[in-house]
């Protein structure tokens, strides 16, 4: 009988030599394939001892360590469902998901324990544990009285490996059921399509409670049986050390800009660079210019999503690489544009996107109504992203559908509106946000950030729009600031700015 565990695949990549270096941290140290063997049947073991029932879930919110990593693919091994947490949420957030999910153990910091352990054992979980990423916490403690042989427990495909909460920026945030069989056909996709090969080594720098970090990053390399680098935190300076060392890093778009920001970066330190790859946020084309002019690399851009992990990609060979496109869909995905009746748009148009593939999740933890929903009647689904095909086939996204602004009847895409402000001399970054206006329903304000050493005006910015723009397009008013509010990955928060500026034309 095949075992269709993800962890028994990427097991079966590590190389036949498990005393070579898996993963080298930041500070030096280092961990071979055996102890990624070891460690995590210890941790499986701990987990099965403690006599869970089928489908018990493991919540998780600690710091980014290789240890939060073993217990993740200790979780897979042992037949568990992998729940990561966003470390910056608190209490209100924690109890809302553990209230959700019902884990059967709950993993936190240290710090943390007084009032993670108070909410878990409210819910009625009993079992709590500390992983700290200094490589102590109970969790530790524990498993290692734990036999370091563990038979990997047996999965079919459309078994639950993991639920990833969505950040909820449109009510409550739902937790997205993702397969065994959904992670590991995107995991050898990517390799393929990515063009790994031996001998590949990879930057890590992103959080692991998303998709980008723990599936795309980490599976990535494991499944190629390739070393990573492993940066506790980001750090501009310590990833342009380590490029010489590494060929493939993955960032997302804040990480590129503040590495052009250090002189270091040049050809010479991306010498031995093979791709460097962008997403979960929007990649400014001028971030994309800059990047290829001062590296000599182009940055391959792609696009996916909690339910789906990734959808499109732009060529790693055979093709070019453009900025400001999600290039082409992924073998194996049908990916089509529609308009609000289901109807395809002609080419070229903006419309919905909707996706079909084995990467697409299986539904939304304990929410049926949301989940029927959220696919059509052919079994596409419904992304809530908006975008376009172009007669050559790349794809574009233009914005989320709640992020439309419909002002006076007409639509309003804000991510048409930000590329034309970002051309704008003296602009870094902008964001376009819908508020409530008496006379048109829905009006856009503009809130751009300065380049360094440039006082762009906001009123002036609105003339320049009214001169090249239809006027229903131009936001009644433009603010410029110091920052914009972003998440862990980046993505700009456009649910604070719209709650910020509400009250503008009340």
């Amino acid at each position: 009988m095949t075992n269709h565990n993800l962890f028994a695949a990427l097991r079966s990549a590590f190389p036949a030599n498990l005393d070579e270096v898996a993963i080298e941290t930041g500070s030096g140290l280092l961990y071979s394939w055996r102890d990624l063997e070891h460690g995590s049947a210890m941790v499986a073991n701990l987990l099965q001892s403690l006599g869970l029932p089928e489908g018990a879930r493991i919540a998780v919110q600690v710091e980014r360590s290789v240890e939060a990593m073993v217990l993740y693919l200790a979780t897979l091994r042992a037949g568990f469902v992998f729940l990561p947490l966003n470390t910056a949420y608190q209490s209100a957030e924690i109890d809302y998901f553990i209230g959700n999910a019902e884990p059967a153990v709950v993993v936190c910091s240290s710090a943390n324990f007084g009032w993670v352990s108070k909410i878990a054992f409210k819910a009625g979980t009993k079992n709590v544990f500390t992983l700290d990423d200094d490589r102590t916490g109970s969790l530790l403690e524990r498993a290692a009285h734990c036999s370091d042989r563990h038979d990997v427990a047996v999965r079919q495909p459309g078994d639950m490996a993991a639920i990833l909460y969505t950040s909820g920026t449109t009510g409550r945030s739902k937790g997205a059921m993702l397969s065994h069989g959904n992670l590991l056909s995107n995991a050898q996709v990517l390799k393929d399509y990515w063009g790994w090969k031996p001998g590949d080594v990879l930057i890590h720098a992103l959080p692991i409670f998303h998709v980008h970090g723990l599936f795309v990053g980490i599976h990535g390399a494991l499944i190629n049986g390739s070393k990573m680098i492993w940066l506790s935190k980001f750090d501009p300076k310590k990833v342009i050390e380590k490029l010489p060392e590494a060929t493939v890093f993955m960032g997302v778009p804040t990480l590129y800009v503040r590495l052009l920001a250090e002189p270091g970066l040049n050809r010479e330190a991306c010498r031995n660079m093979r791709l460097f790859i962008a997403g979960s946020a929007p990649l400014l084309v001028e971030t994309f210019r800059e990047w290829q002019e001062r590296t000599g690399h182009t940055i391959l851009e792609r696009y996916g999503m909690s339910e789906t992990a990734m959808l499109t990609s732009n060529p790693y060979q055979g093709g070019e690489r453009r900025g400001g496109t999600v290039g082409f869909a992924l073998p194996g995905v049908s990916l089509r544009v529609v308009d609000d009746a289901g109807q395809p748009v002609p080419t070229g148009e903006i419309g919905n996107i909707q996706v079909q593939g084995p990467n697409v999740f299986q539904g939304y933890w304990r929410m049926p109504e949301k989940t029927a929903e959220e696919f059509t009647a052919d079994g596409y689904f419904r992304t809530g992203d908006v975008g376009k095909i172009d007669g050559d086939g790349y794809i574009t996204i233009v914005g989320r559908s709640k992020d439309l602004i419909i002002s006076g009847g007409y639509n309003v895409y804000p991510a048409e509106i930000e590329g034309f402000i970002n051309d704008l001399p003296g602009v870094a970054e902008s964001a376009v946000v819908g508020v409530p206006h008496p006379d048109f329903g829905e009006v856009g304000v503009a809130v751009v950030i300065a380049r360094p050493g440039a006082a762009p005006d906001g009123l002036q910015i609105v003339a320049e729009m009214k001169a090249k723009l239809a006027n229903f397009k131009v936001p009644k008013q433009c603010f410029v600031v110091t920052e914009l509010p972003r998440n862990t990955m980046g993505k700009v928060q456009k649910n604070v700015l719209r709650e910020q500026y509400k009250g503008l034309f009340a």
